[in-house]
């Protein structure tokens, strides 16, 4: 049985700040760049049948620098929807409500965790179909990689909260005695 790897885009100017990026398209950074390349090397163990990404120019930077093949873009594997929050840091957001957490609140205008988990498990469907076949490379972004690790072992879409994912990082998901398991997390290259 194949694996789901989940690839963390590069670093870009706003990831690099802690600004929350979704629809905003921003180019990776040099270091972004450098992130991406290295990932190609730590990619090669996998045997992809299929590469999808997100839409977002990052992630497509991303992928090609790595050298993998991407074969469907999927709107699903987009960044969470940050809404009002888009380009606000969370100190900044804390600055009028002190006691705001993304995985409880969501954003104004934009998604919450539950919003993010409907997306994300339609991925994992597809996904799992394929997995027979060989691997699965899912190219994304953090928040919404971190979703679908929770939804992976069948936690609640906040669950993603507790899962750290920083940039240009592989992350697994397999099986272990027929049992949906993450494998490897965060994992620098």
């Amino acid at each position: 049985m194949g694996e789901i790897v989940l690839v963390r885009h590069g670093a870009t100017e706003w990831s690099a700040t802690g600004k929350h990026t979704s629809y905003t398209d921003v180019d990776l950074t040099e270091d972004g760049e450098r992130q991406a390349r290295a990932l190609g090397p730590a990619l090669a163990q996998w045997n992809f049948i299929a590469v999808l990404s997100s839409p977002r120019k990052r992630a497509l930077a991303t992928a090609r620098l790595a050298g993998l093949t991407v074969t469907e873009v999927d709107d699903d594997l987009a960044e969470w929807n940050y809404g009002e929050y888009e380009g606000i840091t969370t100190p900044e957001i804390r600055r009028t409500r002190p006691d705001w957490y993304l995985w409880r609140d969501g954003c104004p205008a934009g998604e919450t965790a539950d919003d993010v988990g409907e997306r994300l498990d339609r991925v994992l469907t597809a996904a799992r179909t394929l997995l027979d076949a060989g691997d699965v490379a899912l190219i994304g972004h953090g928040h919404s990689l971190r979703v679908a690790g929770a939804r992976w072992i069948a936690l609640p879409p906040a669950a993603g909260g507790v899962l750290r994912m920083d940039t240009g990082t592989i992350s697994v998901l397999g099986h272990e005695h027929g049992h949906q398991v993450i494998q490897r997390w965060n994992a620098p290259v």
